[in-house]
């Protein structure tokens, strides 16, 4: 069994002598596990296609229950993210989330937009400051696990906007720092105005304009800090992109 689709790698393995296994995120199919055979041997006619964070279109082939890769051709390789070694690490932090949150064999369209518009922010919308694209992915990208959060108004008193807003990473809502008693145990983290607009905007908004927004200073600070802390509270897990992007940003 033959099938023709396009896919973003999202991991890669090396495999024996000249083989690698990879993790796609396609079309049709959502997240699948397939091998590229002799993918590494020197001219091989799929090496472009199945590198990390290659945008490609592929013929998979089916035996015996295992895919593995036939034609692959390379439509975008996001050369500007590749040729700068901060851009890169934030590129596999996206890949390592949408491969964690992508089920294998179930459709994820979203997601896959969102991880190819979230690469092409890094290699083209070069003005937006790296810290506001991370933020985005992760604010999206918990919507789009199902950890959507409360943005319209206090979970308490229904103030809007809350006085001094609060997040709380646990309950996933917004309160007044007054109510921050009657909102549960866990942590919440301060969103001054201009944090709690971009929120807004990247929670409620058209997905298509996810990063055409301003933020800078203590609000890009604020909502950097809560987007990490909601996503690594949410999937009880850290990443080891985000530890070596951190790393080289010192």
């Amino acid at each position: 069994m033959h099938t023709k689709t396009k896919a973003l790698v999202l991991r890669e393995v090396d495999y024996r002598e000249s083989d690698k296994i990879l993790t796609l995120l396609t079309q049709e199919q959502g997240k699948l596990t397939v091998s590229a055979r002799g993918c590494r041997k020197k001219g091989s006619a799929i090496a472009a296609g199945c590198q990390l964070l290659a945008w490609s279109e592929m013929v998979l082939y089916d035996y015996h229950g295992k895919w593995s890769v036939k034609e692959a051709a390379a439509e975008r390789l996001f050369q500007g993210v590749r040729d700068d070694l901060e851009r890169l690490a934030l590129g596999c932090y996206f890949a390592e989330v949408a491969e964690l949150l992508a089920v294998e064999g179930i459709p994820s369209p979203e997601l896959l937009s969102l991880v190819l518009n979230s690469l092409h922010a890094l290699d083209k919308m070069q003005e937006k400051p790296l810290p506001l694209v991370k933020t985005a992915f992760e604010w999206r990208s918990m919507c789009l696990a199902g950890y959507e959060p409360l943005v319209e108004g206090c979970a308490v008193c229904g103030a809007d906007p809350p006085a001094e807003a609060r997040f709380h990473l646990r309950e996933g809502v917004l309160h007044c720092a007054a109510c921050r008693d009657r909102v549960g145990e866990g942590i919440s983290m301060p969103l001054n105005g201009q944090a709690l607009a971009a929120l807004r905007h990247i929670v409620l908004g058209d997905p298509k304009r996810l990063f055409s927004f301003r933020l800078e200073g203590e609000g890009l600070r604020q909502l950097e800090d809560a987007g990490e802390a909601y996503l690594h509270t949410q999937l009880e897990r850290g990443f080891r992109t985000l530890d070596f992007y951190k790393q080289i940003r010192g």
